[in-house]
């Protein structure tokens, strides 16, 4: 196993050593490609010089998370969004420090978010207007991983597991020769530590897995618990009895970007929504309105779901 530092998390990664060699300096130079391109808590980035209108050339990876982006956008309708970076940033989960807010500032930058504001052409960011910014944390580490895994399949390698920041694609088997499982944290107030307190445990099969919760950030109200996701239509936190979110899905750049979609359209219109999407499986785990959690699952789950709490 390797392990690091990448997008100011972690990763581990498990694999068959089918190459006779340590491959933790390749996956480092990649993993600091990757951030130089997508993070925007590194002022030389790409993703970084948009933001701040600078004159500059896309990467393959910017054009492939950001045309990505924009079909998880069509596709949930605006549910997510990578233009949400200045309600985000004013909301102090961004990249800069939080703002006073209030009506009339959430006003001013709503005018700033949509997808249909934003385009490349010519391997440049055209923008609408100078206030157009770029937030690609719900969907870029997701394809950190993809990337770390084609790497990887191109060397050869049948059996693998990665991990950054808990998103996950793994293929093949382990050295036990079972399929890879996954723990789901249950969500829970204080469960601050991964795997320690387990809701499902799940077995992928050449898939991948992305979780996407709030429920450590939730409150109360007459005994219901709220999670928040910031919505991109109307600026503030959404409301809703959805404290997570689990996707599975071919790539991780699916399931990481529409986790975080679910997320904002709350329980029954994601229900509604992933009934008409392919290849995409779900595990909801939800407050019912005497305060218990509840989950509703797509019918492939099934397949997948090893225990259960």
């Amino acid at each position: 196993m390797i392990a690091g530092f990448t997008q100011g998390t972690t990763y581990h990664i498990t694999y068959a050593n089918s190459v006779n060699r340590d491959l933790k300096d390749d996956v480092d130079s990649i993993l600091h490609d990757f951030d130089l391109s997508l993070s925007t808590y590194i002022p030389e980035s790409i993703i970084s010089k948009v933001n701040e209108n600078k004159d500059v050339e896309v990467d393959h990876y910017f054009k492939e998370v950001f045309e990505h982006g924009r079909k998880v956008w069509e596709k949930s309708n605006g549910e997510f969004d990578m233009t949400i970076a200045p309600i985000v940033n004013a909301w102090g989960f961004g990249f800069t420090k939080k703002s006073n807010i209030d009506s009339a500032l959430i006003d001013s930058l709503l005018q700033y978010v949509g997808m249909n504001k934003v385009k490349i052409v010519n391997n440049r960011v055209v923008k609408s207007a100078p206030g157009v910014m770029l937030d690609a944390n719900a969907i870029a580490q997701g394809y950190s991983v993809d990337v770390i895994s084609e790497y990887f399949e191109k060397l050869g390698i049948q059996n693998y597991l990665v991990e950054i920041g808990g998103e996950v694609r793994a293929k093949g088997k382990n050295k036990d020769g079972v399929y890879w499982r996954i723990g789901i944290d249950k969500p829970i107030e204080g469960n601050y530590e991964p795997g320690k307190n387990l809701q499902a445990i799940m077995q992928l099969k050449n898939k991948s897995l992305a979780t996407s919760g709030n429920y450590r950030k939730f409150y109360e109200e007459n005994g219901v618990k709220y999670a928040h996701s910031i919505d991109p239509k109307t600026g503030y936190p959404s409301r809703d009895s959805l404290l997570s979110v689990t996707v599975i899905a071919k790539n991780c750049i699916d399931a990481d970007a529409w986790a975080t979609a679910f997320m904002v359209s709350g329980l029954h219109k994601s229900i509604q929504l992933i009934n008409t999407l392919d290849n995409l499986e779900g595990y909801f785990i939800y407050s019912d309105k005497k305060g218990k959690f509840r989950v509703w699952e797509t019918k492939g789950i099934k397949d997948i779901l090893l225990e259960e709490e």
